[in-house]
């Protein structure tokens, strides 16, 4: 059985420095040896101040250097950013400023490694460094995520894919939701993190992953060896259902659940979060699936007034859906895979899901969900 450490939490050093500790020391820190290799992956998803929400805050990436420092080992902290250079997200985060005196490597993932995973993707390149550490340690932040409905744990590890491999992936899988949670558990399984411990002290709610979020107080860490149990975990403490996170709903078709995980500490009970809609991508018979995702179902749009017509989400979209002239942009849904990374590298907030008021009549006459 696997267990789910959760403690109550705060951003105030002193007092995080010892339950981050404690955390390691419950979760596997006792593998980790003298001279080891210990790539630290939090989620740096793209430049932003600690106060939004985005990225994991840099205390919690400072308190687990510190404690693999007193370890022996070498720490080294790696991502692999949707948006902006590894180093501006460093800096900020607060990451790079929190960590000054600290004998640590910064390395954002640039070479990859191929594994075979098998069916149905067989073989995928993930992060060389993320598979060749000696030891693995996963901080993701507690976020909403408008094409998975939530970023947790298994989520996280999208970042050892490197580079522009990303939008690469989301074409692959395309509308087919379910196809890219298995994506994202097969590369749980292919990196193998040795310890979870997720930043949910201040979480984000409504539109994330990115700046059309709202940072939310939660005020909890949890840590476990196992990403899944602990991922399920924060179900609970949301009141919604484990498979409601597709993650967790083919990880547990795949039996790899098992029973329910312990839970040591106090799982608060978070009420009226808010999670982003989720609607089909296509749905009705498919000789008109060409014409709902033209006009009817979810998707991407934009708020002209906040555009700065920066071009971050044209230029990461993987269906080239997005054209622009010099005062707005356009999707084109018939293009458009609905996998929001347009609303997770827009810098401004500008992108948010939402679906038509004839998609909403339409799914209601079909009586979907």
């Amino acid at each position: 059985m696997s267990i789910v450490y959760v403690r109550s939490a705060e951003y105030n050093y002193q007092t995080l420095r010892p339950v981050v500790f404690e955390l390691l020391n419950s979760s596997g820190g006792d593998q980790i040896c003298k001279d080891s290799r210990v790539v630290i992956k939090p989620n740096l998803l793209a430049p932003a101040s600690p106060e939004k929400a985005i990225v994991t805050h840099p205390l919690i990436v400072k308190a687990v250097a510190e404690y693999v420092l007193e370890k022996g080992a070498k720490p080294c902290i790696s991502d692999s950013p949707a948006l902006g250079s590894f180093e501006k997200i460093l800096k900020e985060s607060g990451i790079k400023k929190a960590l000054e005196g600290f004998d640590i490597e910064y390395a954002p993932f640039k070479e990859s490694k191929v594994i075979d995973v098998g069916e149905p993707f067989k073989k995928i390149e993930v992060a060389a460094d993320a598979v060749n550490a000696d030891i693995l340690i996963n901080l993701p932040k507690l976020k909403t995520h408008a094409h998975m409905l939530l970023t947790l744990g298994i989520k996280n590890l999208f970042g050892c894919i490197v580079g522009m491999k990303k939008p690469e992936w989301h074409l692959r899988t395309g509308v087919d939701r379910e196809m890219f949670a298995k994506l994202l558990v097969k590369i749980y399984q292919a990196v193998k993190p040795d310890i979870t411990i997720l930043d949910g002290i201040l979480s984000m709610e409504g539109q994330g992953p990115g700046k059309a979020g709202t940072p939310r107080e939660v005020g909890v860490l949890m840590a476990s060896r196992n990403a899944l149990s602990l991922d399920m975990t924060v179900c609970k403490m949301l009141g919604i259902a484990p498979d409601r996170v597709l993650t967790n709903k083919i990880a547990i078709e795949e039996g790899m659940a098992g029973a329910d995980p312990d839970i040591d500490g106090e799982l608060p009970e978070i009420k009226a979060f808010r999670l982003p809609e989720i609607t089909p991508v296509v749905f009705g018979p498919k000789r008109i699936h060409g014409l709902l995702r033209r006009h009817l179902v979810q998707r991407p749009e934009c708020n002209d007034k906040i555009c700065k017509l920066c071009g971050e989400c044209w230029k990461y979209c993987p269906a080239q859906a997005i054209e622009h002239d010099n005062k707005k942009i356009r999707f084109d849904y018939d293009k458009c895979i609905r996998c929001y990374c347009c609303i997770e590298v827009c810098p401004h907030g500008a992108l948010k899901s939402k679906e038509t008021v004839t998609g909403k009549i339409a799914r209601n006459v079909l009586k979907l969900k």
